[in-house]
């Protein structure tokens, strides 16, 4: 029997969407009923993610917003509710993956702007989507990006490691906190994409596609985009009623 997801009359903010996954997860979630709201410094794009959710007929929100700053957060936030009135899931997606080098070599700066993003983005991400859930009194789903690498060594990415098993930390805390009060916290955690991330990742360690495909999962290719959102778009529907506290791999066997 096939699962129809409904989200009708649900609206959803999604940090980052403006391309990769972000962008993927909008329009999943556009096509499953929810109203969506886009945050990304890439306004170029999150604008045209907005466009095209349009044009499909869907209702789309762009927001400028840098997530490492509480100001940017707080205007992201407020700003979905007052277009759309409720909040219902929130996304953390925005990151940034930009070392080649060890830890010792990580100047301050890196380390600081990798956590900056990807750790202390999504604490604030969190704390003032989680007040307006609360407010609001009906619960919410709350999904946070994870990565393959918050389960497994990287040497050339000591941040970008720590950010990750960091944010593993902060989607448990959450979700142990807040369960009670109809506040689901789960967190999904993709291996390889077929991204512009993925791809200036390979480019900035000096690897060929052509080497790393092959072992970039059991199947032998990266994932697609569409393949992450459709885990997120499940994670937030009442199909994951009961998943609490989970970290969801949608890696293709990759730690296999």
């Amino acid at each position: 029997m096939a699962i129809t997801i409904d989200l009708d009359g649900k609206v959803a903010l999604i940090t980052g969407g403006a391309t990769g996954i972000g962008r993927a997860t909008a329009l999943a979630l556009v096509q499953a009923g929810a109203q969506v709201v886009i945050g990304d410094i890439d306004s170029e794009n999150g604008e045209r993610t907005a466009g095209d959710i349009a044009h499909q007929g869907g209702i789309g929100h762009f927001i400028p917003a840098d997530v490492s700053k509480a100001d940017d957060v707080r205007t992201l936030v407020s700003g979905a509710v007052a277009r759309c009135g409720r909040l219902d899931f929130a996304i953390n997606n925005a990151a940034a993956d930009v070392e080649n080098i060890k830890l010792a070599d990580c100047e301050d700066a890196m380390f600081d702007q990798v956590l900056g993003l990807n750790l202390r983005g999504v604490f604030l991400c969190m704390k003032y989507e989680i007040r307006q859930m609360l407010w609001q009194g009906h619960g919410g789903v709350i999904v946070n990006l994870s990565s393959v690498n918050a389960q497994r060594a990287q040497p050339l990415g000591a941040a970008y490691s720590a950010s990750k098993f960091g944010l593993t930390g902060l989607t448990l805390s959450a979700a142990a906190a807040y369960a009670a009060d109809g506040i689901r916290v789960n967190a999904v955690s993709p291996g390889c994409v077929e991204t512009s991330m993925m791809q200036a990742k390979l480019d900035l360690l000096g690897v060929p596609r052509s080497d790393f495909e092959p072992v970039a999962s059991q199947l032998g290719r990266y994932a697609q985009p569409d393949e992450i959102a459709s885990a997120i778009v499940w994670m937030c529907s009442d199909q994951a009623s009961f998943a609490i506290g989970s970290t969801l791999a949608v890696d293709g066997g990759f730690l296999l």
